[in-house]
């Protein structure tokens, strides 16, 4: 069972080491001679190792438990903490490399596991081999820029501004706890080529895709949001049009959406198939919102749709920055993927709403598509449950996922 004060107080030493245990991984090492020591035992990387937390009493049972829980925190997110506390004590503490871990480390429990491991396995590739051994209060913007422009020389431009801003960040946390005077990040406003325009930014890479779905599962804020992010992906339709989805327009039996010509960019009739999956998304939620008008309604009446930032700002919370996913990216993760496994281009192009762009296109009978759109769809959904499930999934077109 958990220590007490008074069990510690109680306890007197014997003639060998006594361990009293309190919970998750956290006990009191009582010396021979009477020393109590705060030790954390841990695994890393299939290994057990212990860190030291603090002499008892000066830290008492309270400190030694948040210090304890400070660490699984950082376990939790891929971080040694006997590392991460080698690297704070070493000369180098105000080192670029140890002032960014720190920051790491107090703000990545906060954040999507993915997000968090994108944003240290940036750092360890494209920074710190630059500017990790130099001291942070002493870097300036000419150097910055120099690692900037070779991650841009390899035509990672939108990398680059990431990496910019994450280095902006770092500097900011030095500068608040007394390590740097200024932010060094800020001189380099228009010193990089502006992103490729035209693109949302998305996520396409399967295991990534994977570990964006876990995040939407585990989405802790409205069951409403919830049920809107799970079904983006599974449907990519344009953010307007899924927040100003009607219960009338969708039929759960036929598993079909048929969104009006009134709400489409095209101003045509779009009919959305739906796969197994997402229709069981639409089921769970009509209890919810089946007696308004909107499927997606807004937080003060059933009868007003969803605030515009609404899917953007979940994606905030669950870590994603709005350089890396927003609420129009499911369409270009969709088109990416669904045309590298070898679907037929038209189905794609027909199932994004997209405009034809020359007659012929145009003279397609829409209904031609339909039979392959709804095997497309029900694919494309099964192969999102496996990329869920961190399976090696892969979808070859008409042929469906193996």
């Amino acid at each position: 069972m958990p220590l007490t004060d008074t069990a510690i107080r109680s306890t007197k030493p014997i003639g060998r080491t006594q361990r009293l245990y309190d919970a998750d991984g956290l006990y009191l090492e009582i010396s021979p001679k009477g020393g109590k020591w705060w030790r954390f035992k841990y695994r890393f990387e299939g290994r057990e190792k212990r860190i030291s937390l603090g002499v008892y009493p000066e830290v008492g049972l309270s400190v030694a438990r948040h210090r304890r829980n400070d660490a699984r925190q950082q376990l939790a997110v891929g971080i040694d903490p006997s590392a991460a506390r080698k690297a704070s004590k070493s000369a180098g503490v105000d080192l670029f490399e140890s002032v960014a871990r720190e920051w790491f480390a107090k703000h990545a429990p906060g954040w999507a596991p993915s997000h968090a491991n994108k944003i240290i396995r940036r750092l360890e590739r494209d920074v710190f081999p630059s500017i990790g051994t130099l001291p942070v209060g002493e870097i300036d913007s000419q150097e910055l820029l120099r690692v900037l422009q070779r991650i841009e020389s390899r035509g990672a431009i939108e990398t680059a501004h990431r990496a910019k801003q994450t280095c902006g960040r770092v500097f900011r946390y030095a500068v608040a706890t007394g390590r740097a005077s200024r932010d060094p990040a800020g001189d380099l406003k228009d010193a990089l080529p502006p992103p490729i325009k035209g693109r949302y930014p998305t996520i396409t890479d399967p295991k990534e895709v994977g570990a964006l779905l876990r995040a939407i599962d585990g989405f802790t804020g409205s069951f409403i949001v919830r049920s809107a992010l799970q079904l983006a992906p599974l449907v990519f339709v344009r953010p307007g049009e899924l927040r100003h989805a009607e219960w009338s327009e969708i039929d759960l039996g036929a598993a079909e959406w048929r969104i009006s010509g009134t709400k489409m960019k095209s101003k045509e009739l779009h009919i959305v198939p739906l796969s197994v999956q997402a229709v069981g998304i639409l089921r769970e939620l009509y209890p919810l919102t089946g007696a308004g008008r909107y499927a997606f309604p807004g937080a003060r009446s059933l009868d007003r749709a969803m605030s515009e930032a609404t899917i953007n700002a979940a994606l905030r919370r669950l870590g994603y920055t709005k350089t890396e996913m927003t609420g129009h990216g499911f369409r270009s993760m969709a088109s990416t993927l669904l045309n590298e496994q070898g679907w037929h281009r038209d189905a794609i192009e027909r199932q994004l709403a997209h405009a034809e762009r020359d007659s012929v296109r145009a003279a397609y009978n829409r209904a031609e598509h339909l039979p392959e759109r709804r095997k497309m769809m029900q694919a494309w959904a099964d192969y999102l449950d496996g990329l869920r499930a961190g399976a090696n999934v892969v979808a070859i077109g008409t042929r469906g996922v193996f």
